[in-house]
């Protein structure tokens, strides 16, 4: 049974995938010097042959005039014919009827040709043929003179040419070792710089240590490729930074509501089981507990909810889409009103779209609205404002509560950051720190200043989008308010 024409190839294929670089590179040079020298060889044998046989009928050009001159003078019949010294070069006579002359003892040549005795016969003046057989060949130049013609020959010496080509044999052999030799070294000392960085990385995989760089040697694309490594490992550090704080910073968050949740349960299974539940705490107590229990719940699971949605960073299953903003600050503001009902969030809003993801825009605006109710008195709504404002699209949010101290302004946007006055309040300290993170996503901007009302106001900017088609041919010179 034969095997399928194109395995072979894809067995090649795999085993030069199998090498490493420094062997495909020593074999590309031995390759590329063989094939050079080849061409060479090719190319200068044809030159050299060229020339020989240039060089060989020029030399049959001046013996054939010298010849047929003397022929000329003395008749072909009677012409002097110079006695054959063993090697070299070959003459003939070719009398009017077509006979011969030759000197004695010279080898004898092929036949005279037609062509040849045309020019015998003065059909042309001369002629250069080539005459060659399976042990022998001649090149034989005939020319006119007198009644006959005069030739001159000389046998094919393949020899000059032999002598050539074992030469250049040779040569290319050494150079092919030479190559691979070269080759060899050039990779082992191009590639250095990757041995060492490769080491580097598998020091780092196997410890596990980020901290140390890897030495930027090299140039050109090695220095590169080092340089993105090590912003690799520059960005990994900040990485486990960044979850090593947030594991810390959560640990503490959830010790607080565990530890109070953990006692109120224990002062409960311990009353239970002495039998003095009833007698030790009253029914209002115990509605009072009971309560305090289920704050701490919501507190955890608010807090869980939300470490979760920040660790998660900007990874996310959902799509961007062009979206009027206004709708997702009214879905916001419905979703804040069912949370904190004892707080109005009055709305002006105007139709403005974005380039964005629904669910997390939705997300950081109710943030945004839970924060501004926790200070806003309960006479005093939360003012949500939404315009265009050039390229960018402007979210404000405002209260009328004691506003932000000078010095957290900075932080306010920090992870897990809470004002002094802000401890008794609940919250985890991560609403506006998932808020940030939203924005930062969304190509804007997030800032804090003091609102007019003398509380907080919170701004967003972010990039404005066209609306699709539709909507902008409708929409076209008028604004829609929602209030």
């Amino acid at each position: 049974m034969s095997r399928p024409a194109g395995r072979e190839p894809r067995r090649l294929t795999r085993w030069w995938r199998r090498r490493s670089l420094r062997t495909r590179l020593t074999v590309i040079a031995a390759t590329a010097i063989a094939v050079s020298v080849f061409v060479a060889f090719q190319v200068a044998s044809e030159l050299l042959g060229w020339e020989l046989r240039d060089a060989a009928k020029n030399e049959l050009r001046a013996d054939s005039r010298v010849l047929a001159t003397n022929a000329e003078r003395a008749g072909l019949a009677q012409v002097q014919l110079p006695p054959y010294p063993g090697s070299g070069r070959l003459v003939r006579v070719i009398l009017p009827d077509g006979s011969v002359r030759t000197p004695a003892g010279q080898p004898s040549l092929p036949p005279v040709s037609e062509h040849a005795g045309r020019v015998a016969q003065g059909a042309s003046a001369d002629l250069m043929e080539s005459n060659g057989g399976d042990e022998e060949g001649y090149v034989i130049y005939t020319l006119r003179a007198g009644d006959g013609a005069v030739q001159v020959a000389r046998a094919v010496d393949d020899g000059p040419i032999n002598q050539f080509g074992l030469g250049m044999l040779l040569i290319g052999l050494l150079c092919v070792v030479g190559g691979a030799f070269v080759g060899r070294t050039v990779a082992r000392t191009a590639l250095a710089p990757i041995d060492r960085l490769t080491a580097a990385a598998v020091r780092v995989a196997h410890t596990r240590e980020l901290d140390a760089d890897i030495p930027d040697e090299g140039g050109g694309e090695i220095r590169r490729l080092i340089q993105s490594i090590n912003d690799m490992l520059a960005a990994l550090r900040d990485s486990r930074r960044a979850q090593r704080l947030l594991a810390e910073d959560a640990a503490h968050e959830l010790k607080t509501p565990l530890t109070s949740l953990r006692l109120n349960v224990e002062l409960l299974i311990r009353l239970d089981r002495r039998g003095t539940l009833d007698s030790a705490l009253p029914a209002e107590s115990r509605t009072r507990l009971l309560n305090d229990l289920g704050a701490q719940v919501t507190e955890l699971s608010n807090l869980v909810a939300e470490l979760t949605d920040l660790a998660r960073g900007d990874v996310s299953d959902e799509s961007t889409e062009v979206l009027d903003l206004a709708d997702v600050v009214a879905a916001a503001a419905t979703r804040a009103d069912s949370r904190v009902p004892d707080i109005e969030v009055a709305l002006d809003v105007t139709s403005v779209w974005v380039s964005g993801r629904p669910a997390a825009l939705e997300r950081a605006v109710l943030n945004l609205i839970d924060n501004a109710a926790k200070w806003s008195p309960a006479d005093q709504p939360v003012q949500v404002r939404l315009r265009a404002e050039g390229a960018s699209v402007v979210l404000e949010v405002d209260d009328a509560g004691p506003g932000i101290d000078a010095a957290d302004v900075p932080r306010v946007f920090d992870r897990f950051y809470r004002a002094d006055s802000a401890r008794a309040l609940p919250g985890s300290g991560l609403g506006l720190s998932i808020v940030q993170r939203v924005v930062d996503a969304h190509g804007g901007r997030a800032t804090v200043a003091r609102s007019a009302r003398g509380g907080a106001l919170l701004r967003v900017d972010l990039p404005a989008a066209a609306p699709p088609a539709p909507i902008a041919r409708l929409t076209a010179g008028e604004d829609t308010a929602v209030r």
